[in-house]
């Protein structure tokens, strides 16, 4: 079983940055996802990125603001997150598309007005 560690989460004013990242236990030869849960919502897509970074997709919400890289010989999923605002609130998770591996404890991430 794959473990996943995501981090860089933290608490930051409207139009700030945080780069999350995303470690897994091996090397992921698949596309990734960053997907994120709000309090009292249901875990959302973010962003994905297949596996030899060429291919990415962004929810509208977070299009031209937010960036998913990879960097497979560190088995790391990165997502750049600018232009932030109190609606991208919630707990980041990274997992494959089709939700394969168990979910980490995701990062916090916190967006003050």
């Amino acid at each position: 079983q794959v473990q996943l560690v995501e981090s860089g989460g933290g608490l930051v004013q409207a139009g700030g940055s945080l780069r999350l990242s995303c470690a897994a236990s091996v090397r992921t030869f698949v596309t990734m996802g960053w997907f994120r849960q709000a309090p009292e919502k249901e875990r959302e897509f973010v962003a994905s990125i297949n596996w030899s970074g060429g291919r990415t997709a962004y929810a509208d919400s977070v299009k031209g603001r937010f960036t998913i890289s990879r960097d497979n010989a560190k088995m790391t999923v990165y997502l750049q997150m600018n232009s932030l605002k109190p609606e991208d609130t919630a707990v980041y998770y990274c997992n494959t598309m089709d939700h394969r591996w168990d979910w980490g404890q995701g990062t916090q991430v916190t967006v003050s007005p």
